[in-house]
């Protein structure tokens, strides 16, 4: 199974224990995690090799977000690194307790800005799925990073969605 991480962090794959169906064959993502592991699934099976599931845990989807929202994150990011990524995971954990998470020194604004820009492709999805593998996307609905309404309108196009109701973007319950 290849877990990937979600901005700024390392070690969370922990939270998701619930979730992951642990398997070789298995590509799971958080956040801007779940972008990587997409292009990780992308490249793989160019490569001719097997993936049967692809996990999405609250998939960073700001598509829907104006360009005002993307640019006052970058400006915040850029004043202060620091503050910033403590209210993010503060923001991540609401409106339930913090848990432990480790954060990752080396993301960079440049990857911030890809995420906040990252546009979601239909077609892309379909030829995964096409492809044989299984696309699994986990939503929670208290979620105050993503719009994860608009993300549960979109994959809902292509695959099932679990969407969470009580759920923040750790897709926690309490």
């Amino acid at each position: 199974m290849q877990f990937f991480s979600g901005f700024s962090l390392k070690n969370e794959e922990y939270l998701f224990t619930p979730y992951i169906k642990r398997s070789d064959f298995t590509v799971c993502g958080f956040s801007y995690g779940a972008i990587r592991a997409l292009e990780y699934v992308q490249e793989a099976l160019k490569q001719k090799k097997r993936v049967d599931t692809l996990q999405l845990f609250s998939p960073a989807f700001f598509q829907t977000k104006d360009e005002k929202f993307k640019r006052l994150q970058l400006m915040s990011y850029k004043k202060n690194k620091e503050l910033y990524l403590e209210n993010f995971i503060n923001f991540c954990f609401e409106p339930y307790e913090r848990k432990i998470v480790e954060f990752n020194s080396s993301d960079t604004i440049d990857e911030l800005k890809r995420l906040l820009e990252y546009e979601w492709d239909l077609e892309a999805l379909k030829k995964i799925i096409d492809a044989g593998v299984i696309i699994e996307v986990y939503l929670g609905f208290e979620d105050k990073i993503i719009d994860a309404e608009g993300a549960y309108s979109f994959f809902k196009q292509v695959t099932n969605v679990t969407s969470i109701k009580k759920a923040n973007h750790f897709l926690q319950l309490s």
